[in-house]
């Protein structure tokens, strides 16, 4: 059944982390805009270098999401659902694309140069969206053989490691390591077999043992250091001690910085565009820094009020989920609402030194054009499946055919 009207408390949620996003940008973009503005005025392309760069572009990039969103709600989600195939294999050949058109950044090639375009794109972003409905679509086709080992594991396996393969090529770990556990839970939610769950933990097992030995190196030898003994070095910094850490002056440059940023002023705050550490002592704050200045200019306790934001978005897009009557729906209701939420806590986790340092944004926080752009994908979808559900008729999915019933897919 058709519900003209979508969710208006999710999208009031959504509404309201952009708007605090804005606010937030002016502020802490201040510093940054102004040095790129400045290689502009050298260059002679404007007349004057200004501190509102970023909040300008972030207006333009807020004003074409809208339009996106507005654009995809009004499309039935059985479009995505029917072109499900479709959609995840030209997000496939994109990621191909940039292993040969790429924009290096910090030593990885994961953003997709296209011709007589001013910007680049990370189809990285999107691949969770694409995978998600991709697999929706796959568990409601098969749901009677997911527990078997040929037609259930073994295509879910192959999926994931295609996937994988491609955007380990960039490198981006931490896509991969967002990637791996959802595409497990989305297994597990699914009602697939228990018993495979130990052999795809255990691959997770070797490939992050793979991926922290591979590019190790001695210590006291850096020319032994490649690019990519980063990610050695992320972990490494993680299991040691914070203090003796620090005072060793063991530890990266960007990692101290925000330690003085969060835990400095965590029972006061130097107020709204206060912020010491976004001048400079933290590069390109705006992205997935922002959280550490959000803590310095307002208050320690925000963090918790923005967690409560995400795991509002994760209850109305739950309910969404329970609601609704249709597999496919249910499927991707509920996984990219828990994509949303597990971004989200593994941003504020790195940013409080609970897990170590990936390059994951906070959603609808930090400055970042591809994830405004997926994350607009995910909420529009979820907001278009939320026309098709009655919250006052949810048994009816369970009392009209008594064999799905059967099929524990009502995983509530």
């Amino acid at each position: 059944m058709l519900n003209k009207q979508v969710d208006y408390k999710l999208f009031f949620a959504v509404f309201v982390l952009i708007i605090f996003w804005m606010i937030m940008i002016s502020s802490v973009s201040v510093y940054w805009s102004f040095r790129v503005t400045s290689i502009l005025e050298s260059k002679w392309i404007i007349d004057q270098a200004y501190n509102h760069f970023y909040l300008l572009r972030n207006i333009m990039h807020v004003f074409l999401a809208m339009i996106l969103l507005i654009f995809v709600v009004k499309i039935p989600y059985s479009f995505f659902e029917k072109y499900a195939k479709y959609i995840f294999w030209a997000n496939l050949v994109f990621l191909i694309l940039v292993l040969f058109f790429w924009a290096t950044f910090w030593w990885s090639s994961r953003w997709l140069i296209i011709p007589w375009v001013p910007f680049s794109i990370q189809p990285s972003e999107f691949l969770v969206f694409s995978l998600i409905i991709f697999l929706s679509y796959f568990f409601k086709k098969n749901i009677n053989k997911l527990s078997t080992f040929k037609k259930g594991f073994l295509p879910f396996i192959w999926i994931i490691s295609v996937v994988f393969f491609l955007v380990a090529m960039q490198p981006n770990f931490g896509t991969i390591m967002v990637i791996w556990p959802l595409s497990v839970f989305m297994f597990l939610i699914a009602w697939a077999s228990i018993r495979y769950l130990s052999i795809l933990f255990m691959i997770w097992i070797i490939f992050i043992i793979t991926v922290y030995n591979l590019w190790s190196y001695d210590k006291e030898d850096p020319s032994t250091r490649t690019k990519l003994s980063y990610v050695t070095d992320r972990i490494d910094n993680f299991l040691a001690n914070k203090k003796d850490l620090i005072e060793s002056r063991n530890v990266n440059y960007q990692l101290e910085q925000w330690f003085i940023a969060i835990w400095s002023w965590w029972f006061t705050w130097l107020w709204f565009g206060w912020s010491v550490q976004k001048f400079w002592y933290l590069p390109e704050v705006q992205w997935d820094m922002i959280f550490s200045v959000i803590i310095e200019e307002l208050w320690f306790l925000w963090w918790l009020v923005l967690l409560f934001i995400y795991m509002y978005i994760w209850y109305r897009g739950f309910l969404i989920s329970y609601y609704s009557t249709d597999l496919f729906a249910k499927f991707a209701a509920f996984w990219i609402t828990s994509r949303i939420l597990l971004q989200a806590c593994i941003n504020i986790w790195v940013n409080l030194w609970i897990v170590p340092l990936t390059w994951i944004t906070l959603p609808f926080i930090s400055y970042w054009w591809s994830s405004l752009l997926a994350l607009t994908l995910w909420v529009a979808l979820l907001l278009n499946i939320s026309r098709y559900v009655d919250e006052t008729k949810w048994w009816r999915f369970q009392g009209k055919n008594k064999t799905f019933s059967k099929q524990r897919v009502n995983f509530y």
